[in-house]
C-alpha cells in the first residue's frame, strides 16, 4: 500500500458519537428497535387501535391474525395488540421514571458521601448498607405491601431498592476525583463545596451516571413488570406488560399467545436497552474511539497486499525499508509512519531523533509487531533482521524473537515492571523465556545481570519490588532484562527522559559500554541532540512520520541540511548563551516559517 493511498484514506477527525454507536452493530440494532418502539408508543393516541379496556366475551381468546385482531384477544375478548401498545407505554414510563428517581437520589448520596468523607461518608454508607442487607426483590415487595398496590407505589419501591447501586458506583468515582489536582485548585481559588461539586465533580461523574442508567433501565422495567405480575403494580382494568403476563398465565396451555406476546415484548425491551447501554458506554468513553481499550492481538496486523521491498543493506543487523504503519478508525487509516527507511549494523548505535509525536516509538514498536491491533496496522514495507523479513515470520517465530534477538528498553520502567513481583523474579522470567535453566541457575544469572548493570548489593536488591528502587535503578533493571538473552539488537526508547542529569549520564555511559562490549546494534530513540552527540554513531531525524535527514552524527551536528534539523539543534542551549538564547531560536523559527510560506 503506497503512502498516497494511506493519505487518501486518512480520517478527517475523531469518530462522531453516532458513528461510534453504529460501529457497534448490536448497540445499533438495539437503538433501531428501541427507536421504532418509542415512536409507536408516543404515537399511540393517534393510532387506529381498539379501546384496550373494552371487553367482548363473544370474541374471547381469538388466535393471532384473526379478523380485526392482529394479535388475537385475551380471556375477556380485549384486543391484545391495543393492550400491548398501551401497556408498553405504561411499563416504559414507569421504568424510566424509577430509573431517573434512583439515579438522582443515589448519585446525590454518592457524590456527597465521596466528597465529604469522614463521618458523613460513614453515616450515608451505613444507611446504604442497611438497604443492601435485604434482597432487593423482597424489599420492593415489602415496600409495596406497606404502601398498597399500585403503579406509583411500585415506582417508589423499584426506585428505592436501586438507590444503593447508583450510590456505590458514584461514591467510588467521587472519592478518586475529590483528591485530584484540579479539585484542590478549585478549593484554593475560593470555591465552596457546592460550587466544586457542581462545576468540578458532577461533570466528571455524569458519564458514569448516564452509563449506569442505560444499563439498569431494562432491569427496572423488568422489576416493575414483576410486581405487576404479582398483582402489586398496575390494577385492572389498566394494562401494563407485567399485568398482561400475569392474566395470561391461566391460559398458558389453551391460548399461549395471551402470555407469550407480552413476554416477548418484555424480552425485547430489556435486551434492546442493555445493548444500547453498551453502545452509550462506547460513546462516552473517549479511549474507545482510538481502540485503546480493545484487546490487542499477539502481533500487529498486516495489510494483505503489503509490498515487501528488497533489503538494500543485507549486512545490517536491523534494516527497515519503506515502513508504513497506521491506525484504523472505522474504515479509515490514520498514518503515523510513512515510508520510513533506516538501518543499524552490529556494534553501531543509530540515533532516531524527533519531537514528540513524530512517529519514533511507533517505528520502534513495529519492528517486533508490538503496535496494538486493533487499531494498529502495518500497511507496507519490510523489516529485515539479519536479512530475514520479520513481517513474513510466523506468529510463533516472531514471538520467539522478542527478547532473544531484539530487546526493548522502554521509557518509563515503573509502568513496564510488574509492581507485584520482586525485580529478581522479573529478570529470571526474561531469562526463562528463552533459556532452559534450573531455578537456582536462573536466580544466580539474574543476580549477575543486576550486578552487571551496577545495581548496588544486587543479591539483596533482587528481592525488592520496583517501588522500592529509584528511577535510575529501575531503568538499570530494564537494561538488565534487555541484556538477559544477549540480543542482536537493542531498541532503547527514550530511556533517560524521566531521569535527572547525573543519573542520565550514568545510564548512558552504562548502555554505551555494554553495547560496545557485546557488539550489539543499538537503535536509540530520543528527542535530545545532547544525548545523541554523546552516544550515537549515526543519526536519523524524523518529522511527521518521515525520515527527513540521516548521516554521521558529527556531520549532522556541524552541518545540518534540513531546516527541521537546524531547529532541533538550535533548541539545545550552549554555555554562555544567556539572554541571547531565546531570541536566536525565535529568529530561526521565523525564518523557517517564511521559507515554508514562500
Amino acid at each position: 500500500m503506497s503512502d498516497t493511498s494511506i493519505q487518501a484514506r486518512r480520517t478527517s477527525g475523531r469518530i462522531s458519537a453516532w458513528g461510534l454507536l453504529f460501529n457497534n452493530r448490536l448497540a445499533a440494532a438495539g437503538f433501531v428497535l428501541l427507536s421504532i418502539l418509542l415512536i409507536a408508543i408516543l404515537s399511540t393516541p393517534w393510532l387506529p387501535l381498539s379501546d384496550p379496556d373494552a371487553t367482548a366475551p363473544v370474541n374471547r381468546l381469538l388466535p393471532p391474525l384473526s379478523e380485526g385482531h392482529l394479535l388475537g384477544t385475551d380471556q375477556l375478548g380485549r384486543d391484545i395488540l391495543s393492550r400491548l401498545i398501551w401497556g408498553t407505554r405504561v411499563s416504559i414510563a414507569v421504568g424510566f421514571a424509577a430509573t431517573l428517581v434512583a439515579a438522582i437520589l443515589g448519585s446525590a448520596i454518592g457524590i456527597m458521601s465521596g466528597y465529604a468523607g469522614g463521618r458523613t461518608d460513614n453515616l450515608l454508607m451505613r444507611g446504604i448498607d442497611m438497604l443492601m442487607a435485604f434482597p432487593y426483590i423482597l424489599l420492593a415487595l415489602a415496600i409495596v405491601a406497606a404502601l398498597g398496590p399500585g403503579l406509583m407505589n411500585a415506582l417508589y419501591a423499584i426506585a428505592i431498592v436501586n438507590i444503593p447501586f447508583f450510590a456505590r458506583n458514584v461514591r467510588g468515582i467521587t472519592i478518586g476525583l475529590s483528591h485530584r489536582e484540579f479539585v484542590d485548585a478549585a478549593r484554593l481559588s475560593g470555591k465552596g463545596p457546592l460550587a466544586i461539586i457542581l462545576s468540578e465533580i458532577l461533570p466528571n461523574v455524569l458519564p458514569v451516571i448516564v452509563i449506569t442508567m442505560s444499563t439498569t433501565a431494562g432491569w427496572m422495567i423488568l422489576e416493575t413488570a414483576g410486581l405487576s405480575f404479582l398483582g402489586l403494580g398496575a390494577q385492572p382494568p389498566q394494562a401494563d406488560l407485567g399485568s398482561m403476563l400475569g392474566e395470561g398465565r391461566a391460559q398458558l396451555f389453551t391460548a399461549p399467545h395471551v402470555s407469550i406476546v407480552p413476554g416477548v415484548m418484555i424480552f425485547l425491551i430489556v435486551i434492546c436497552l442493555n445493548l444500547l447501554g453498551d453502545g452509550i458506554r462506547d460513546v462516552l468513553d473517549p479511549r474507545l474511539k482510538s481502540g485503546a481499550l480493545a484487546r490487542p492481538g499477539p502481533v500487529t496486523a498486516l495489510r494483505r497486499d503489503r509490498h515487501a521491498p528488497a533489503n538494500p543493506h543485507p549486512d545490517a543487523s536491523l534494516s527497515i525499508v519503506g515502513l508504513q504503519t497506521g491506525f484504523e478508525q472505522r474504515k479509515r487509516i490514520a498514518s503515523a509512519v510513512k515510508g520510513v527507511s533506516l538501518y543499524v549494523r552490529r556494534g553501531e548505535c543509530l540515533g532516531l531523533i524527533g519531537e514528540s509525536g513524530s512517529g519514533k516509538s511507533v517505528t520502534a514498536l513495529s519492528v517486533m509487531g508490538l503496535v496494538g491491533s486493533p487499531p494498529g496496522i502495518i500497511g507496507d514495507g519490510a523489516i529485515y533482521l539479519d536479512n530475514e523479513d520479520v513481517l513474513s515470520m510466523s506468529e510463533a517465530r516472531l514471538i520467539a524473537c522478542r527478547g532473544k534477538r531484539v530487546a526493548y528498553i522502554f521509557q518509563d520502567p515503573l509502568t513496564t515492571l510488574h509492581p507485584m513481583y520482586p525485580i529478581g523474579k522479573q529478570v529470571e522470567e526474561a531469562l526463562a523465556a528463552h533459556q532452559p535453566l534450573s531455578g537456582k541457575d536462573l536466580a544466580e544469572k539474574a543476580i549477575a545481570l543486576l550486578d552487571k548493570v551496577q545495581i548496588p548489593e544486587a543479591r539483596e536488591r533482587a528481592g525488592h519490588y520496583p517501588h522500592q528502587l529509584s528511577g535510575g535503578q529501575r531503568q538499570r533493571v530494564g537494561i538488565a532484562m534487555a541484556l538477559a538473552n544477549d540480543p542482536d539488537v537493542i531498541i532503547s526508547d527514550e530511556p533517560t527522559t524521566a531521569l535527572d542529569v547525573t543519573v542520565q549520564a550514568q545510564v548512558l555511559d552504562l548502555l554505551a559500554a555494554l553495547q560496545k562490549e557485546r557488539g550489539m546494534a543499538l537503535l536509540f530513540i530520543t528527542h535530545d541532540f545532547a544525548v545523541v552527540s554523546q552516544i550515537c554513531d549515526r543519526v536519523a531525524v524524523m518529522k511527521d512520520g518521515e525520515i527527513v535527514e540521516t548521516g554521521p552524527t558529527a556531520r549532522i551536528l556541524s552541518d545540518p541540511q534540513h531546516e527541521y534539523t537546524r531547529r532541533l539543534i538550535a533548541c539545545v542551549p550552549e554555555i554562555g548563551d544567556g539572554p541571547a538564547f531565546l531570541p536566536r531560536i525565535a529568529r530561526l523559527f521565523d525564518a523557517g516559517a517564511k521559507g515554508a510560506l514562500s
